[in-house]
């Protein structure tokens, strides 16, 4: 539930290299020599801060990109390496003034104290803006590139195999989430005296030990970095079924989900909520956003052959878990007022083409959205809680004590 008016949707970009079309990379717009430098990410960001978006998330992992969903591939013609979404979001930061900034975080093999600092010294570097994507990983090759767990091998996340595994990990990031957010309270808003006169640049009583013991992590605190600027910067995740959806209506702000039609929407919508009040939460703000794919032109049959090239240089056909729109802004339009009827409070675009299908989206669809009175025509906080209508969070030690 958004406390902002029910006419105005929220719009964010899914940032993945130079898109999310395996062959993206080989298209004339597209940078691939730039990909790995500071320069490249800044250029994206602006243009989707031009567009007055709520936010970027920028994708992560800690493997190679592949073809295959649970196993690293062998092929030497799509784009891999990545850089860290976090130091990328915290290199553009300083160069942006508004738009939100949501890094990945892999919470399976990470560690929730060093992920609560980083996140909380971007919400200081951006003046708080930040967020962060939280995503679990069931790859065996990349426990082994850590040596401290095993996971057992599965043939797919849906299978019955896979599914004691994939909870087990969903119930771990719901754990990392609950000590990340009780870091980020552990120092009181006011814990920092600065009294130089005096000689206490701290006030020892408002720093908190979170004492967190859980299944799967045992964390003492106090953070090391003061309360961020947004008390609790934007907590995410994408949500497939009902073990993912429990974990974003435990643990998140927005939850991104992949409906297919109005009717799906409807329904996922339903089941958060339902989780959501199992959880304790049903009073609490929390934002559900649609995953849309998108190839944008002006000319529907462009987009669609746009499409047809890329797959044949890929060499086999896109396929994604999210909805896969070919079309005009003005269709694209039209599609995400149906399904933000049906629920949906905004939606996380995933350009297929970063330098082509982005600007698209800044100076085709935006437009398209305001002339109906549905997107905003400026910036309208300085947070990014400020721009989901999500208030500042009271400090749970603070109140306690209180």
């Amino acid at each position: 539930m958004s406390s902002t008016p029910a006419s105005s949707l929220h719009l964010a970009v899914a940032l993945d290299g130079t898109g999310w079309h395996p062959a993206s990379w080989r298209e004339p717009v597209a940078r691939p020599r730039d990909l790995f430098t500071a320069a490249y990410w800044a250029d994206l960001v602006a243009e989707a801060e031009r567009g007055l978006l709520d936010f970027v998330t920028i994708e992560d992992g800690l493997g190679p990109q592949s073809s295959h969903f649970l196993d690293p591939d062998e092929r030497n013609d799509q784009v891999r390496g990545r850089l860290d979404a976090v130091l990328v979001a915290s290199r553009v930061a300083p160069l942006t003034r508004h738009i939100g900034l949501v890094p990945t975080v892999v919470a399976t093999h990470t560690e929730p104290f060093h992920i609560s600092k980083a996140i909380a010294t971007l919400d200081y570097v951006s003046a708080g803006r930040a967020g962060l994507r939280v995503q679990i990983t069931a790859r065996p090759n990349e426990a082994a590139h850590f040596g401290r767990r095993t996971i057992p091998r599965i043939d797919a996340y849906d299978s019955p195999a896979a599914r004691e595994v994939v909870t087990e990990l969903f119930d771990e990031a719901a754990d990392y989430v609950e000590v990340v957010r009780r870091l980020w309270d552990s120092w009181e808003d006011d814990a920092e005296i600065r009294d130089a006169a005096n000689g206490r640049f701290i006030d020892r009583d408002k720093l908190h030990y979170i004492d967190f013991e859980g299944g799967h992590f045992s964390v003492k605190g106090p953070s090391i970095t003061p309360r961020p600027p947004q008390g609790q910067p934007v907590v995410s995740a994408l949500a497939h079924d009902t073990v993912p959806y429990r974990l974003v209506a435990r643990a998140a702000d927005i939850g991104y989900v992949t409906p297919y039609d109005a009717d799906e929407a409807r329904a996922i919508v339903a089941r958060i909520r339902a989780e959501q009040d199992a959880a304790g939460r049903a009073a609490e703000p929390l934002h559900v956003f649609g995953d849309l794919v998108v190839f944008l032109d002006d000319d529907p049959a462009a987009a669609t052959a746009r499409r047809e090239r890329l797959d044949a240089l890929a060499a086999q056909p896109y396929t994604s878990d999210a909805l896969i729109f070919a079309g005009t802004p003005s269709s694209l339009a039209d599609l995400l007022q149906e399904l933000h009827s049906a629920g949906l409070s905004g939606f996380r675009l995933r350009p297929a083409v970063a330098g082509h299908d982005l600007p698209a989206i800044t100076r085709g669809l935006v437009p398209e959205l305001q002339r109906r009175g549905v997107f905003r025509r400026a910036y309208e906080a300085d947070t990014l809680r400020g721009l989901l209508g999500l208030a500042r969070p009271a400090n749970r030690y603070a109140a306690a004590t209180t």
